[in-house]
């Protein structure tokens, strides 16, 4: 009778829980933190891989400065003078690279060329407080 495994006994096995449910709820929980975090990647990708437009910007170095309480990005603006004597038109722009950044600091208060590219929807000030980022500073006149 010891041996028999159909007996309802001390012998007797007792089935394991199934774990099915808490797979499911590990599932369940791990789709939705994953599904925003992989959303907003491609989101962040898409918005600064892509190129709305792009162009040159002419004008006076008006500003230049790093800023941001937790994410420190580049910030500027340069005064373009349509006719002399009139009212500048400013314009504000974001900047990537650490040597833009500091060429523009070395030609504040100069006339410069800005190469810049447009990236609209970015998600975040992390990345700029503009939707334009300058590429490239060629300094233009004396």
């Amino acid at each position: 009778m010891a041996d028999n495994p159909d007996a309802d006994g001390p012998a007797a096995t007792i089935p394991a829980a199934k774990p099915k449910r808490r797979n499911r709820l590990v599932k369940i929980l791990l789709a939705i933190l994953l599904i925003p975090i992989v959303g907003m990647a491609l989101w962040v990708w898409v918005s600064l891989g892509y190129t709305y437009s792009s162009g040159e910007r002419a004008g006076y170095v008006q500003k230049i400065s790093k800023k941001g309480w937790l994410c420190k990005t580049w910030e500027g603006e340069i005064a373009q003078t349509p006719l002399p004597g009139a009212t500048p038109q400013l314009f504000v722009f974001s900047v990537r690279s650490d040597s833009v950044a500091h060429a523009l600091e070395e030609n504040a208060g100069k006339q410069v060329s800005l190469t810049y590219e447009q990236h609209r929807g970015i998600p975040t000030s992390c990345f700029g407080d503009t939707e334009y980022f300058v590429t490239k500073v060629r300094r233009v006149g004396p």
